[in-house]
């Protein structure tokens, strides 16, 4: 079991009012799943991610993660969980724009101590995994919304997370764009990753294995 979420709750203070945003969310994965959730802007898409992605706790409920209890630990540890096991694809990319490719993908494995030479390595052979082995030197203004994407991707793969977690990653790009990203998620799925995609469009959860749909800050199927 990679994740299992049950019964969470997200709170949110507007002043002195509780205002609810989630509320009884259950959800569980295993290793190899590829399971979309759909929902209106609105719908509490954003706040799930962050707290599946431990960007944030829950209110209440029990979340365990890679075996590990979310709601006992620390900001820290939960820094460190995020940097060794979950893999983050947003919709704009969030590149560096000074850095090329290559040093972009690596990035993330300099806050685990890798050597130099090895994080180079690493970043290399996820740029070829998604078919950028020959832009590794071209830096985002370089580069196409596809392309930047997929950098995008390299990074999140490249310390071999459990779980890559994708917001809306075509919604910034133009249909065959999209298409060759959704294409480059279903081989490394087919590799073993394990995989939760956000989305508003249809025809992107389509391809996912199993379809969730978030309303009103429940989920169902």
């Amino acid at each position: 079991m990679i994740l299992s979420m049950q019964n969470i709750c997200k709170d949110y203070m507007r002043g002195r009012t509780s205002v609810p945003v989630l509320r009884d969310i259950c959800l569980e994965m295993e290793a190899g799943d590829y399971v979309a959730i759909m929902g209106p802007s609105g719908s509490g898409k954003t706040t799930l991610m962050n707290l599946i992605g431990c960007l944030d706790k829950p209110t209440s409920g029990t979340y365990i993660f890679n075996n590990r209890d979310i709601m006992t630990r620390t900001d820290d540890q939960l820094a460190t969980i995020r940097n060794k096991h979950i893999g983050f694809v947003f919709q704009n990319f969030y590149l560096l724009p000074n850095l090329s490719a290559q040093d972009n993908v690596a990035l993330p494995l300099t806050y685990g101590d890798v050597p130099k030479k090895r994080r180079m390595e690493l970043a290399e052979e996820a740029l070829c995994r998604v078919g950028l082995e020959d832009r590794m030197n071209f830096r985002p203004n370089q580069l196409s919304g596809g392309q930047c994407q997929r950098v995008a991707i390299a990074r999140a793969i490249v310390g071999n997370p459990r779980l890559l977690l994708a917001d809306e990653p075509t919604g910034a790009l133009d249909t065959a764009s999209g298409d060759q990203v959704m294409e480059i998620f279903e081989q490394l799925n087919a590799d073993g990753a394990t995989i939760l995609m956000i989305t508003h469009e249809q025809a992107v959860a389509d391809r996912a294995h199993r379809v969730y749909h978030l309303l009103d800050g429940r989920l169902g199927v």
